[in-house]
C-alpha cells in the first residue's frame, strides 16, 4: 500500500511517500480501506519528534480515518466487508489501509461522505470524554471552550450547542469569531482585544461559566479559574502556551472547583470502545438530525501531507483538515 512516512523529526518536508504490506487485522480488528484521513496537532507532534507513538501502535501519522471495511479478524462481530465507517486509530492513518479496533469504528453517519466522516472521530471522541465524561458538562450549564475555531472547537461547540448548554468561546480574530457564532456559540471572544473573564463575567451576570476546556494551559489557567461558577471545573487537553502556570489554591478552594486533564491516545481499547457506544447513542442522532455538521477547512491529497502540515502550523484554518486517499 502507499502511505506517507515521517522520515526523521523535522519539519513538514519529513513527511515522504513510501510503500509498505498492507496491516493484517488481529482478532477483534478490522482493516478499512481508507478514503480520507484527518489531520490532527498530535500528528504535528509527532512529525516533530515530540510525540512519540506507543509501542504497540504504527510509526506512521494519523489517528482518524473513514472508508469500507476490506477485511475482519476472526472475531469480529459488529461489521462485516463493505461497511462504510470512520474510526479512531492508534496511527497508521495516513495510508491506503489502515486497521481499528472494531469497538473504535462508527458507522458514517446518514447524509454524509468519507471526507467529512474523516474529520469526525479525534475531536469528537476527544470532547465527549473530556467535556461529558470528566467534567460531568449537565443539561442547562455552561462552557467555555479555549480556540473556538480549531478542530476541536468547531465540535465542541456543535455538541454543547446540540445538548442544549450555553457555550462560550475564544478565538484569534473577528472572522473566527463570527464563524463560532454562526457555527452555535452564544458570545465569542477575541482574545487578542478582549479580556476573555471580562466578557464571560458580564455575559454570566457575574456567575461565571461551569466548565471551561482548556487547549492552552501556561498563564490562561489563574484567568479561567477566576471566569469559573462555584463548583466549576476546568479541563485540559493539550498545553499549547506552555506545561506551567501559577494561580490561587485559596481561590479553587473558596469555589469548590475541579482541574482535571487526559490524553486520549494511551488509553485502552475498552475505554475508547465504551466513548464510542455514547456517541452512537447520544451525538450521531444530532449528526444525521443536520444539528451538527462536520467543519471542513481544507483537503488535500495524501501524496500532500506535508501542505496539509504546513497549513495547520499557521493556525489560519477555522475547523479540519483531511487528506483524501
Amino acid at each position: 500500500m502507499k502511505c506517507i512516512q515521517i522520515s526523521k523529526p523535522g519539519g513538514p518536508e519529513v513527511l515522504v511517500p513510501a510503500e509498505r504490506p498492507n496491516p493484517v487485522p488481529k482478532a477483534h480488528e478490522i482493516l478499512i480501506k481508507v478514503a480520507s484521513a484527518g489531520v490532527n496537532r498530535p500528528d504535528v507532534q509527532q512529525r516533530l519528534g515530540k510525540y512519540a507513538p506507543p509501542p504497540d501502535a504504527s510509526d506512521l501519522p494519523g489517528l482518524e480515518v473513514a472508508g469500507e471495511v476490506a477485511a475482519i479478524g476472526a472475531d469480529v462481530k459488529m461489521w462485516k466487508v463493505g461497511d462504510k465507517v470512520c474510526a479512531l486509530v492508534h496511527g497508521g492513518g495516513y495510508a491506503e489501509y489502515c486497521v481499528a479496533p472494531e469497538v473504535q469504528a462508527l458507522p458514517i453517519p446518514q447524509g454524509l461522505t468519507a471526507l467529512q466522516a474523516a474529520s469526525l472521530p479525534e475531536t469528537f471522541f476527544t470532547v465527549y470524554s473530556n467535556v461529558y465524561d470528566r467534567a460531568r458538562l449537565a443539561p442547562g450549564e455552561s462552557l467555555l471552550v479555549q480556540g473556538g475555531s480549531s478542530g476541536i472547537g468547531v465540535t465542541a461547540i456543535q455538541m454543547a450547542a446540540a445538548m442544549g448548554n450555553r457555550v462560550f468561546v475564544t478565538a484569534g480574530s473577528d472572522e473566527k469569531c463570527a464563524a463560532c457564532v454562526k457555527l452555535g456559540a452564544e458570545k465569542a471572544i477575541n482574545y487578542k482585544t478582549q479580556d476573555f473573564v471580562e466578557v464571560v463575567k458580564e455575559a454570566t451576570g457575574g456567575k461565571g461559566v461551569d466548565v471551561v476546556l482548556d487547549m492552552v494551559g501556561g498563564d490562561y489557567v489563574a484567568r479561567e479559574i477566576k471566569c469559573l461558577a462555584q463548583d466549576g471545573r476546568l479541563v485540559f487537553i493539550a498545553v499549547l502556551g506552555g506545561t506551567k502556570g501559577e494561580f490561587n489554591v485559596a481561590e479553587v478552594m473558596m469555589k469548590r472547583l475541579t482541574l482535571t486533564g487526559s490524553t486520549l491516545r494511551p488509553r485502552t481499547v475498552a475505554f475508547k470502545g465504551e466513548i464510542a457506544r455514547n456517541l452512537r447513542e447520544k451525538v450521531w442522532p444530532h449528526i444525521e438530525a443536520g444539528k451538527i455538521k462536520p467543519v471542513i477547512y481544507k483537503s488535500f491529497p495524501l501524496a500532500e501531507a506535508s501542505e496539509a502540515h504546513r497549513l495547520m502550523e499557521t493556525s489560519q484554518h477555522i475547523g479540519k483538515i483531511v487528506l483524501t486517499v
